[in-house]
């Protein structure tokens, strides 16, 4: 048994004795994956929300709620890779952007993911909702417009471990509009669309069963029908990214104007109030006790919102933190995460930094897999922090950031590095259209979190050893090819892309 998995299992063992686990009894496992929701929107994270959100909250009251939670990108494909596989989204062939609708299958064939490691443990496993992924519609080869949407899809969910799938290719601003079931589309289009707007989505082809109004509530129906469905004899897993509060901002009739704020506001409460559909689903099976839940978000509140307009009715999205979806800056990847387990876990707080490639090797613990050198090489075992009240040791040496346009920042303790002289995103400093303004900034930017959580005072003129220390790290963990304990791999994609950076790295930071 390798070091790593050594480590793991001795640590699962000794937090889940005092508990009295018995590993032959896992828990069911649910992943309720948010769409484009700012860590200020859960009011339970943010005394001064606009927004309530009672069904989130209450979660948070029974379980385990991190502070300092983040996803591996600030957008949507990249934080969804690293979820799935425990591996920073930059080490796929994705250096920058996100996939869209007709765009093929970013995993590999031979990667382990959460789902085909879960079903090597006796686990059904099911994905219901916004892939965003990739994979291959017949005929695309040949142009979108020559797609047979009456043929089955490839390289789908259904080739990278989930036994069940039911949802969409994309976001929900992007074409087809279509749903999928296991390989199959359930209609074939036979309209075109388009939303302007808050509830903007670009125009393409729609099945007469495809409505973007209904979508969530649909797939919430899915995900009920699904958790009623089980049987008693095998666990299952549940990924269930929503497609929600992203644009389209759609909230339907009985939540429009109920935050009193916008229409985004309202949005953020359907989802909550879908998120309670599930619980009491759990709870009318009788399962709630032994089931693993979490609610979390892949990245940032979008700009779309209306920031402006939410601001000025004292709603902050992205809390006390700057920035939001895209960027390096703590709003656009610092997201909540809720934890709930109540055969196993007791209501506390975690104040260390996380990130959602995390659950890989949490699962892993959970389950008694052994991760091999080539699986979930950027996840960390998050159990003794689920399972424990009591202070623990530092799980993460360091949390490499990713914003859209591909750009790096580095967390390490209370330290943040961004090498770049801009937001990375779309927040000011913007990349391109702030680009005078840029070439006046340094190159780089070292923060101080617990002093400075809003990301305003650029020290890194007073700390130079702090730069080269957090630059070592992530020169470190692009050339072993992973960031926890194990034989060094590969990352994907042209070596001539990492050189390139690292070249630069040394060169603005010396």
């Amino acid at each position: 048994m390798k070091t790593r998995n050594v480590l793991l299992s001795i640590g699962s063992l000794a937090v889940l004795t005092g508990c009295q686990a018995n590993l032959s009894e896992n828990p069911n496992i649910i992943f309720i994956l948010a769409d484009d929701m700012g860590y200020g929107d859960v009011s339970a994270l943010n005394k001064e929300s606009g927004i309530n959100t009672p069904h989130i909250d209450k979660i948070a009251e029974k379980g385990v709620v991190f502070t300092d939670a983040h996803s591996s990108s600030s957008v949507s494909t990249p934080t969804r890779y690293g979820i799935l596989t425990g591996r920073y989204n930059w080490r796929s062939t994705l250096k920058q952007g996100v996939l869209y609708g007709y765009d093929k299958a970013l995993i590999s064939a031979d990667r382990t993911t959460v789902a085909s490691m879960l079903g090597k443990q006796g686990y059904q496993t099911a994905c219901i909702g916004k892939w965003h992924l990739g994979w291959t519609w017949h005929n695309v080869d040949k142009g979108v417009d020559s797609v047979d949407y009456s043929k089955p899809i490839m390289n789908g969910p259904t080739t990278v471990g989930f036994d069940y799938f039911y949802g969409i290719a994309a976001s929900l601003d992007m074409p087809p509009y279509v749903y999928v079931e296991n390989d199959r589309p359930t209609a074939i289009p036979d309209h075109i669309t388009s939303g302007k707007g808050m509830e903007m989505w670009r125009e393409g082809p729609t099945a007469p069963d495809f409505e973007h109004r209904k979508t969530l509530s649909h797939l919430i129906d899915k995900a009920v029908a699904y958790i009623n469905s089980r049987s008693d004899d095998k666990p299952f897993y549940l990924y269930l990214p929503l497609p929600a509060p992203h644009t389209p901002i759609v909230p339907d009739k009985p939540f429009q104007g109920k935050s009193g704020l916008n229409p985004y506001g309202d949005f953020v409460m359907e989802v909550d109030h879908m998120i309670g559909r599930i619980v009491e689903a759990l709870t009318n099976n009788g399962i709630e006790e032994n089931t693993l839940l979490i609610f979390t978000a892949d990245n940032g509140c979008s700009p779309m919102a209306n920031l402006e307009e939410l601001e000025d009715k004292g709603h902050y999205p992205s809390y006390i933190y700057r920035g939001y979806k895209a960027d390096l800056y703590e709003g656009g990847h610092r997201i909540p995460c809720i934890v709930q387990w109540p055969a196993r876990i007791k209501p506390h707080t975690v104040d260390q930094t996380i990130c959602l490639t995390d659950f890989m090797a949490t699962f892993a613990a959970i389950t008694g897999y052994e991760i091999g050198d080539n699986e979930a090489e950027d996840s960390y075992n998050l159990l003794p922090l689920l399972t424990n009240i009591s202070e623990q040791e530092t799980i993460r040496e360091a949390t490499v950031h990713h914003s859209i346009d591909g750009e790096f920042s580095v967390c390490r303790g209370d330290w943040k590095l961004l090498l770049s002289p801009s937001s990375g995103g779309w927040s000011f400093p913007h990349p391109r259209e702030d680009s005078v303004i840029i070439k006046s900034l340094p190159e780089i930017q070292l923060y101080h979190l617990k002093t400075d959580p809003g990301e305003t005072k650029n020290i890194y003129r007073e700390k130079p050893e702090i730069v080269r220390e957090i630059r070592d790290i992530l020169i470190r963990y692009i050339r072993d090819g992973r960031s926890t304990p194990g034989a060094p791999q590969r990352n994907e994609g042209d070596q001539e892309w990492s050189d390139n950076l690292i070249e630069n790295w040394m060169k603005i930071t010396n």
